[in-house]
């Protein structure tokens, strides 16, 4: 089943959610666009994208060659390093600096959710495995607990996405628990 069909089955009558998305790391990056793709395309909702793996300029780029709408996206980055003088401000990302600071990553979803003047709007976290590269897993799990419930109070669309070979099952039962949906797309 294709990526769009899943979500469509599993989320189409759900306005609001937090979605944990278990992707091979053969398909991560096709499936986190198609993702973006029929939320912003097709849904033609407005969200945030915390990206832990790619830097900014290289996300934006990514989504211009996709024809994703950059108004409709602020970005959250954690990967560019904030110490260099060559980042240019914009008023489309936030530039966090490293996945370890997992308190500015928190404030700065809070300012970009609030800055999107629409009712409908997602939550898309790229990804976990990064994060346990730089946390422990115990951290990992409140965290997510506490950006879960946040989603919920800003009723968003919320997808938090999850190399599923890079974690094991104990952690991901965990996870799973304070989400409404798990689904594995491949």
């Amino acid at each position: 089943m294709q990526v769009e069909q899943k979500l469509e089955k599993e989320l189409g009558s759900l306005d609001e959610y937090v979605l944990l998305a278990k992707v091979s790391s053969k398909n991560y990056n096709s499936v986190n666009l198609k993702i973006i793709k029929h939320l912003v395309q097709v849904d033609n909702i407005p969200g945030v994208y915390v990206t832990l793996n790619k830097p900014y300029s290289a996300m934006k780029s990514i989504f211009d060659k996709e024809n994703i709408d950059p108004k409709m996206i602020i970005f959250i980055d954690a990967v560019t390093k904030t110490n260099e003088n060559q980042i240019k401000k914009t008023k489309d990302c936030l530039f966090i600096g490293s996945p370890e600071k997992l308190s500015d990553i928190s404030l700065a979803m809070d300012q970009a959710v609030r800055a999107i003047p629409f009712d409908k709007k997602f939550l898309f976290f790229d990804s976990l495995s990064t994060l346990l590269i730089y946390n422990k897993a115990g951290t990992i799990i409140k965290f997510i607990h506490f950006m879960a419930t946040k989603m919920r109070e800003w009723k968003v669309m919320g997808i938090i996405i999850s190399l599923e070979k890079e974690s094991n099952q104990e952690f991901m039962d965990k996870l799973s628990q304070f989400c409404d949906k798990s689904i594995d797309l491949g």
